[in-house]
């Protein structure tokens, strides 16, 4: 009786284990890097794919910010947390948008509808593109601003001790 009780309560909790979000966002950050990784690398295979000059462009450069961003969370993983929708949105619904596009492309569909998906497709990539970078650039502003402050903090320090920043080529 204890059995069939167990497998019931297996059956009815096991769905539920399934659809709780937070199986999928509590992974460790070496499972969301060697995804991120395996997702840049699906990418890059199908940039040679890629007909449209442009679109080749434009996801060699996702793939070098993917890249940068997956190096700094790995060397800075406090700063996951500002990255979270990146690794579990962003990339994978780009690498299905650039394999949706290669598809496409290689049916040569010459009706207008096939060309407007192109065009579209197309520009999707490009601000895929920028705003992975703009991703990238996020991941630094704090970091900038703290060196900014820096070095504001030392020409002062620099200045109430008598030296001019200019003697120093510091600017």
């Amino acid at each position: 009786m204890g059995a069939v009780a167990y497998g019931a309560g297996e059956l009815l909790m096991g769905d539920n284990k399934e659809k709780n979000p937070l199986k999928r966002t509590n992974r460790t950050l070496y499972e969301v890097l060697e995804t991120a990784k395996s997702q840049n690398e699906e990418i890059k295979v199908m940039i040679p794919y890629i007909e449209n000059i442009e679109v080749q462009k434009d996801l060699k450069e996702i793939c070098e910010s993917v890249q940068k961003i997956i190096d700094t969370i790995t060397s800075k993983p406090n700063k996951r947390k500002q990255l979270n929708n990146f690794f579990d949105y962003y990339l994978p619904v780009t690498v299905k948008m650039v394999k949706q596009y290669d598809e496409i492309e290689n049916q040569r569909l010459a009706s207008s509808e096939g060309k407007n998906f192109m065009k579209q497709a197309q520009k999707m990539i490009h601000d895929i593109n920028d705003s992975f970078q703009k991703q990238l650039a996020m991941l630094y502003q704090s970091d900038l601003m703290d060196a900014d402050a820096e070095m504001k903090v030392f020409e002062s320090m620099l200045k109430a001790d008598g030296f001019d920043s200019n003697d120093l080529n510091l600017k």
